[in-house]
């Protein structure tokens, strides 16, 4: 997954979609957004007003009037200022929240595959960091651009009408004091990104040491841990370092330029004032309008990098939405055969990862579970069990042949009807953050706590659930980490014990237990697999001897299926496994 390092704003237009439905807070930003920008140029023409009727002729009654009429346009301003930050912020961080969604909703569609290619933690990213970035853009830096972009025009004429000699020295100068700035601006930005890159460093080390303090303290590790992160901790001080000083190089350079400029003008005005070209309050207010302008410019060049910054996000989400689902369902999926027996045949099955197309995984495999039938898969480490259970659940499709579920290929149901009926129990149990209840929920939002708590005492957790602080309520944290391997496993049966599958998969699923509860959930899986057609991956004979069929796999292919008794007279491999594997057997 590559982008462009300097991505093209108009990879910013598509996102332009994403507003249509806040056509009128739009209309209400820009109206505010004027009327904000118009105060500030009026603020000067008050100023004048100020100076010149007030002041200069020495009549209080005028000054009054000017000040007061000044203070109106203040109000007026600040009133625009706030409802235009409220609803240009309102639409920023809809915009992000709606563009999070969409992608995220889009992300659920691909196939696991996609997620391996390209990085889980990177696709992330760009969720949560890359919608930040447009949400400032869309949200605060577009309406300063535009703001700005008006005061600076609107400046400029007031400025030419009042004097256009000076205008002139202010044109002419602008680009003079605000060029060094935007260049020490950029340093100043680096130093800060590369800063920022070095706190991170130093939060990922930290990180992974604490996660691992087990691991540290047993091989005594610690004081190679504080050398490194020492030497990290000063590498971030010398990068901040770096920043600060940049930056206050800026911040001198900055108000040196603008009280020069200042200077310089208020020297050739001043000569104005006396020779009778300018009056007092067309000078003050001529001031103004410099700064304004100045300061107009500088923000515009802010912006512009934050433009070029946002369309590299754009870039990198949208190319998140285009992706398409290689496993999607038929324009007119089948519904599921009513009732459903559950007989799975794998026809001439040959398949291989995408990432390894040259090394199938599986390999011309021909096989038919009928319906209830406990069928037990053995083999060595990569010989292809686990392809078998992605391809009946359709994470991947085969490169040859075809899976059929009661007669029909695979490929001609929606994929989640097909997994409606079937229920995975995996190796290494997911559990997600949340409650118990959640956790047993997860496949059938619907169910009631009568079946949640019937699925769990069926897979033996219910024991140990009720025996938590808040039981079935208690939070069990990322990925339930405050439970044993064991007590996880047990959630993860109890969940597919609660969907009520027409086919099981099962990747060794007592593999996590004790002995005692691997006695008890078996005897729950036991009964849980009566009538259901049940696919185990199997390294421990209790497993295995408790299936009616027996396949033995190696390298990708089916090499010998029968009864265990069967098997250790015909089958070398399945006897090696036996001696190595199932120690219980001897």
């Amino acid at each position: 997954m590559t982008t462009s390092s300097r991505a093209h704003p108009r990879f910013l237009l598509p996102l332009l979609s994403f507003l249509r439905p806040y056509k009128l807070r739009l209309l209400c930003a820009a109206i505010a957004l004027v009327v904000a920008a118009s105060g500030v140029l009026l603020l000067g023409q008050g100023l004048r007003l100020v100076v010149d009727l007030g002041f200069a002729s020495g009549n209080a009654q005028w000054l009054n009037w000017a000040l007061m009429g000044t203070l109106g346009v203040v109000a007026i301003m600040a009133l625009a200022s706030a409802c235009r930050f409220y609803l240009v912020s309102w639409i920023g961080e809809r915009l992000a929240a709606d563009l999070r969604a969409q992608v995220f909703h889009h992300l659920l569609t691909l196939e696991p595959e996609y997620f391996f290619r390209n990085g889980a933690g990177e696709i992330q990213s760009r969720l949560t960091a890359d919608a930040s970035v447009l949400q400032s853009l869309f949200g605060s830096s577009l309406s300063i651009a535009l703001r700005n972009l008006l005061t600076f025009i609107g400046a400029v004429v007031l400025l030419l009408m009042t004097s256009p000699w000076l205008t002139l020295m202010v044109l002419l100068g602008i680009p003079l004091a605000v060029v060094p700035v935007i260049w020490f601006g950029r340093r100043v930005r680096r130093l800060s990104r590369s800063s920022q890159d070095q706190v991170a460093e130093l939060g990922r080390y930290a990180g992974e040491a604490l996660q691992g303090i087990e691991t540290l303290q047993a091989f005594h590790h610690e004081a190679e841990d504080q050398k490194h992160y020492g030497r990290r901790v000063e590498e971030a001080f010398v990068a901040a370092r770096a920043r600060i000083f940049q930056r206050a190089l800026l911040t001198g350079f900055a108000l040196f330029i603008t009280f020069t400029a200042v200077g310089i003008i208020l020297w050739q005005g001043g000569h104005d004032v006396l020779a009778g070209r300018m009056s007092p309050g067309e000078l003050t207010a001529f001031v103004f309008y410099a700064l304004i302008a100045a300061g107009a410019i500088a923000a515009l060049a802010e912006v512009a990098g934050e433009v070029q910054r946002a369309a590299g996000a754009a870039e990198r989400l949208l190319e998140l939405l285009a992706a398409q689902p290689s496993i999607a369902a038929p324009e007119h999926p089948l519904a599921l055969p009513k009732p459903l027996e559950g007989r799975v045949a794998f026809e001439q099955v040959t398949f291989a990862y995408p990432s390894r197309k040259d090394q199938p995984a599986v390999e011309d495999i021909s096989v038919v579970l009928q319906p209830g039938e406990r069928v037990a898969l053995v083999g060595p480490s990569g010989a292809g069990k686990s392809s078998l259970l992605k391809l009946l659940l359709r994470f991947y499709d085969p490169l040859a042949g075809r899976v059929t579920l009661d007669g029909v290929d695979i490929k001609h149901f929606d994929p989640r009807d097909l997994r409606s009926c079937l229920a995975l129990v995996a190796q290494e149990p997911v559990l997600f953050t949340g409650s118990a209840e959640d956790n047993i929920r997860y496949g059938r939002p619907e169910a009631s706590i009568e079946e949640i708590r019937q699925a769990a005492a069926e897979a033996q957790a219910l024991d140990f659930i009720e025996a938590l602080p808040q039981g079935m309520q208690t939070w069990l944290g990322p990925g339930g980490v405050q439970l044993s391997g064991g007590q996880r496993q047990r959630l993860a049966i109890a969940r597919a014990l609660l969907c009520h599958p027409r086919v099981l998969l099962l990747d060794e699923a007592t593999s996590a237990l004790d002995a005692a509860s691997e006695q008890r959930v078996q005897a729950a899986l036991d009964r849980l697999m009566q009538g259901r057609t049940s696919l185990v991956i199997a390294h421990r004979f209790a497993t295995v001897i408790a299936a009616d069929r027996i396949l033995v796999m190696d390298q990708g292919r089916l090499v010998a299926q029968g009864t265990h008794q069967e098997l250790l007279q015909t089958s070398a491999l399945y006897r090696q496994l036996a001696e190595l594997q199932f120690r219980q057997a001897s």
